[in-house]
């Protein structure tokens, strides 16, 4: 006797499509994360994208990886139009959500992580994400397609439904809105430090800040510092932008007075980059972003505290050494 879903396909069938959308599903999802700065929303396009695929007729799917680029992108676009009026009524500062890109899996040991292979660590940071919210959605999807996966312009036309010429338009347009200067931090830095002096410069900014060193952190602030914190209105945090050294010091000793007891200060990699950490046991209470300059100073550091921006890397944490009282190694 033969079985088959209520949609006349065998279970074998079902199968074989789930695992064939397997191998793509990171790469979706790191193109879902790049259009939507949101980790649960970008889970929720690829699984809407799965649906789609598993009710298509995939012997007329010539090539599976661009059909389902294309349904990617299309629901990114429809989440898009309404996450902009969304994001203009929201509580504070908006920052996307933090995603642990470091690939370590239980007790830390090596696991894949939720984005493909970041080449350039600039690739998910959250300074170009935030700068990627100057676009419009067709020109965020074209920048996308074009700088993160390498798509040619005729690849794009044929992916959105656009002229290819049109699409060349888009990506200039969309290139020279991400180069230019802001009010949000995200262009107004140069010069980077080497992957490894970024870490040691974050490390002594945990360090100092665990120790309630204000010397020491003023030597790690640069003067022009400024602290973003994204609240959301769910939790107590500064509503505009701290800016100057002066001021964060006097904020950030505000916030160790109010600190949860047993919170921990741990640095991880996020968003392509060491950053900081904040937790109680295996309970995130924020996470931050660090940018700094080639002198190590730190210019710009911003926190994701709302608790819904923490649940997609709460659950990355919750399986990490930190988390469970141990060290990283």
């Amino acid at each position: 006797m033969s079985y088959s879903t209520p949609d006349g396909r065998s279970p074998g069938d079902a199968e074989a499509a789930a695992r064939e959308f397997t191998a793509y599903r990171p790469r979706l999802f790191g193109l879902a994360y790049r259009m939507l700065g949101s980790a649960e929303e970008a889970e929720d396009t690829v699984q809407d994208a799965y649906l789609r695929w598993d009710g298509a007729d995939r012997a007329a799917i010539v090539r599976p990886g661009a059909w389902l680029t294309r349904v990617v992108t299309n629901l990114c676009l429809t989440r898009l139009t309404s996450a902009r009026a969304t994001r203009e009524r929201y509580t504070g500062t908006w920052l996307p959500e933090p995603v642990f890109t470091d690939a370590r899996g239980p007790l830390g040991a090596p696991g894949a992580g939720p984005l493909e292979a970041v080449e350039r660590s600039d690739d998910v940071s959250t300074a170009l994400l935030l700068l990627l919210e100057r676009l419009t959605p067709a020109e965020r999807a074209v920048y996308v397609l074009r700088e993160a996966f390498g798509y040619a312009h005729r690849e794009i036309a044929g992916l959105l439904d656009l002229g290819e010429a049109n699409c060349r338009q888009l990506y200039v347009r969309a290139a020279r809105r991400v180069a230019a200067p802001g009010d949000d931090g995200a262009s107004r830095r140069a010069g980077p430090p080497a992957p490894e002096r970024h870490r040691e410069f974050v490390e002594s900014f945990v360090a100092a800040s665990r120790e309630g060193d204000l010397a020491g952190l003023e030597k790690v602030l640069a003067a022009d510092v400024v602290w973003w914190s994204d609240g959301g209105g769910k939790v107590r945090s500064a509503l505009r932008p701290v800016r100057g050294r002066d001021r964060v010091l006097r904020f950030l000793v505000g916030v160790a007075a109010r600190r949860e007891e047993g919170s921990a200060l741990t640095v991880a990699e996020v968003n392509g980059a060491p950053g900081v950490v904040l937790h109680v046991g295996a309970r995130l209470i924020g996470v931050a972003t660090v940018e700094t300059r080639a002198d190590g100073r730190i210019t710009d550091v911003r926190m994701v505290m709302n608790p819904d921006k923490l649940v997609f890397a709460g659950r990355q944490f919750a399986t990490r050494p930190e988390a469970m009282g141990r060290g990283r190694d």
